[in-house]
């Protein structure tokens, strides 16, 4: 069902500094900040040869972030990204298996700007999953 990695979400305390790192130290390709109101982040993407890295940074007061940099403080690795051909179908087979999706079970539209949903970490070895359709 699932298809190649698409990205790796980091949540940084700085997002300059943390951009600033990627580019000037690592000598990464990095995208712009964009503000992604409906997730309730500004996100920065870092384009690698074989896949991304999404820096993410609390947007608003009700930043999902938010609560992840108060317990990490230092920032951390927030999700990993997977691409799926069909982001219902998918769904649906990950509720009959028993897996929880979060929100209200429908996909938003992401950073891409194509449909994402988010599984729940408790279900998948502690790590919280997002699902994007390509």
């Amino acid at each position: 069902m699932i298809g190649q990695l698409n990205h790796v979400a980091i949540a940084v305390p700085d997002l300059e500094a943390a951009s600033a790192q990627y580019r000037d130290v690592l000598g990464a390709d990095v995208g712009a900040p964009q503000d992604e109101p409906d997730h309730g982040v500004t996100v920065v993407f870092i384009t690698l040869p074989n896949t991304k890295i999404e820096l993410l940074y609390p947007l608003g007061e009700n930043s999902p972030i938010t609560g992840f940099l108060e317990k990490n403080p230092s920032g951390g690795i927030h999700h990993v990204c997977y691409e799926v051909e069909d982001i219902r179908a998918a769904a649906e087979k990950l509720k009959a298996s028993g897996a929880r999706v979060l929100g209200n079970g429908e996909p938003k539209i992401g950073a891409h700007g194509k449909p994402v949903l988010f599984l729940h970490p408790k279900d998948f070895n502690g790590t919280l999953v997002e699902l994007e359709q390509v």
